[in-house]
């Protein structure tokens, strides 16, 4: 039973290739609690994706969000919080999207914009 608990699948078991590049937590320690990811992979095997979302951090009532990029291509270089979370400039190289609501609620899309 112990040596199961140690060997839980994580990231590095999954071959899409992740690469968090960048992210944002804002400073409300005593209210919902938003995060926001920005991830590049090698490959878009959308189960792996999913997955990955839901190993990322997410507090109750609070709010994650992961996008996922393709390696080499244009990625944001800066996030925000709020309804958009980067310059639209680079929402058609946004190949899906992870959200985890203030309610635990999932949603998984593919080709967000």
């Amino acid at each position: 039973m112990i040596k199961s608990s140690f060997n839980q699948p994580g990231v590095e078991d999954m071959k899409a290739g992740f690469k968090e590049v960048l992210k944002y937590r804002n400073a409300n320690n005593t209210g919902p609690v938003q995060r926001i990811y920005v991830v590049t992979v090698k490959d878009s095997i959308w189960k792996e994706l999913e997955d990955y979302g839901n190993l990322m951090p997410h507090t109750k009532y609070g709010n994650t969000k992961v996008y996922f990029f393709m390696e080499h291509t244009n990625i944001p270089q800066s996030l925000q919080p709020g309804e958009v979370n980067f310059d639209p400039q680079f929402n058609s190289s946004c190949i899906a999207l992870y959200e985890k609501s203030a309610m635990s609620q999932v949603a998984f899309n593919k080709h967000p914009f």
